[in-house]
């Protein structure tokens, strides 16, 4: 799934009445962060701790992961903590069982992050693509 299947798509005139959706600044944050981000998934992946770095983007205080980037220190919107695929199997956040079914749809890190979005209704993974080195 891409950041862009969570984006509103044109509202409704009901929802025209309620503020920006979260994943906007969220889609701003995750610019910002994208050069940081990949230097982190890199890491994990170089030294052999993961070959399926996640990150999880959040606004509150989360207990899975390491905090790599505070949005209250960066002045932006969204805190960002690096983890790993055996991480999130181990705090049960992804049921052993659906790890194959998490493999198949994991994009190729070197080229998107796989962020585990918090939001106040739930939480969903999304894949955002790295920038192209400009050039």
């Amino acid at each position: 799934m891409d950041i862009e299947d969570l984006l509103p798509q044109e509202p409704t005139e009901g929802e025209k009445s309620k503020k920006e959706s979260p994943l906007v600044s969220l889609e701003k944050d995750l610019e910002l962060y994208a050069d940081s981000i990949k230097e982190v998934a890199i890491d994990i992946m170089m030294e052999g701790i993961s070959t399926y770095p996640i990150f999880i983007a959040h606004q509150h205080v989360v207990s899975i992961g390491e905090l790599i980037l505070n949005r209250d220190d960066l002045n932006t919107n969204w805190s960002i903590q690096a983890s790993t695929l055996e991480e999130f199997v181990q705090k049960g956040i992804v049921n052993p069982e659906k790890k194959p079914l998490f493999l198949k749809s994991y994009k190729k890190p070197e080229d998107y992050m796989c962020v585990f979005v918090i939001v106040p209704e739930g939480a969903n993974f999304i894949y955002y693509p790295y920038p192209k080195p400009k050039g």
